[in-house]
C-alpha cells in the first residue's frame, strides 16, 4: 500500500547551537513545513526568549516544547534511524547527496521508525564523533560556498520532507533497531571480541567502527539486535566456562 512521510516520527535535532535566534528561525522553518518535534543538545548560552523573537507567535510552542539533552548520545537513544548533516564527505561515510534524495529514502523508514535529523553548530558543524552515531550523512549540494545558515538548512530538508508527506510512495519496512539498542549491541560485541582476543584492548573502537559501518549498510532490525546480543552472552558464558574448567583441571593435576 502506498505511504507518505510520517511527520510525527521525525525530529529535528540541533547540536550545540551557538545562537538562540537561529534556534527560533529553525523552529519557524519546521512550523512552515508541518514538523513539530525539536530537540536541542547542549546549546551555547541559550536564551529561549531570544529564540522566540525569530520563531514568531505561530512557532512559539515548538520552542517552548523543545526537549533539552546534555549530549547527542542521550538525545538519540530512542531513535531507530539517524541522519546527520555535513559539508564534509569521505569514502567511509554513507552519504545522501540531496534533501530530495533523503526524503525519498526516509519515506518508507519513517512509517514504523522514529527518525532524527541532526544539524551541527553554526561554526564547525558536526564532529566525527557525532557523525559516527548516524546511519547516513546528508550533504546539501552548493555552488562555491558549502556553509549554509542553520535555519536555511532545516528549511531545505523540511521542505523536501513536506513534499514527500503529501505524495504517496513505497511500501512500509519493518521497525529498525533504536540507537540505544544498537549501542548496547556494539558494547556487547566489543567486550566479547576483546575477551576472545579478536581485537586488541588498546584501541577497540577502531574495529567496532568498522562493524558499525557494516551493520549500518544492513539496516539491522530490533529483533536481530536481540539475537546478536543473545549470541554474545552465550559466547561469553561458554568462554568463562572453558576458563573455569581449565583452572579446575590444572588444580586436579596439581593435587596428584
Amino acid at each position: 500500500m502506498p505511504i507518505r512521510i510520517e511527520r510525527d516520527h521525525i525530529a529535528i535535532v540541533l547540536v550545540r547551537p551557538r545562537f538562540s535566534e537561529n534556534v527560533g528561525a529553525a523552529a519557524r522553518a519546521m512550523h512552515n513545513m508541518g514538523f513539530r518535534r525539536l530537540i536541542i543538545v547542549d546549546p551555547h548560552n541559550y536564551h529561549p526568549e531570544r529564540a522566540l523573537t525569530l520563531a514568531t507567535h505561530e512557532a512559539a510552542d515548538i520552542v517552548t516544547g523543545a526537549a533539552m539533552a546534555p549530549s547527542l548520545t542521550i538525545a538519540l537513544a530512542d531513535f531507530h534511524y539517524v541522519v546527520g548533516t555535513s559539508a564534509r564527505v569521505g569514502r567511509q561515510r554513507q552519504v545522501i547527496s540531496s534533501p530530495s534524495a533523503l526524503a525519498e529514502h526516509l519515506t518508507a523508514i519513517s512509517a514504523k521508525n522514529h527518525v532524527a535529523l541532526v544539524f551541527g553548530p553554526e561554526d564547525r558543524g558536526l564532529t566525527n564523533r557525532d557523525l559516527r552515531q548516524c546511519h547516513k550523512i546528508l550533504n546539501i549540494p552548493t555552488a562555491d560556498f558549502s556553509s549554509i545558515n542553520l535555519a536555511h538548512s532545516v528549511m531545505l530538508v523540511c521542505y523536501e520532507l513536506h513534499k514527500a508527506a503529501i505524495s504517496p510512495t513505497t511500501p512500509q519496512p519493518p521497525r529498525l533497531a533504536s540507537r540505544h539498542e544498537l549501542d548496547g549491541m556494539y558494547e556487547d560485541l566489543k567486550k566479547l571480541l576483546v575477551r576472545i582476543d579478536y581485537i586488541k584492548p588498546e584501541n577497540p573502537d577502531y574495529w567496532i567502527n568498522k562493524i558499525r559501518r557494516f551493520s549500518t549498510r544492513m539496516g539491522i532490525r530490533a529483533r536481530e539486535v536481540s539475537i546478536i546480543r543473545g549470541i554474545c552472552r552465550q559466547c561469553d558464558w561458554y568462554a568463562r566456562k572453558c576458563f573455569r574448567d581449565g583452572q579446575e583441571s590444572i588444580l586436579k593435576n596439581d593435587d596428584r
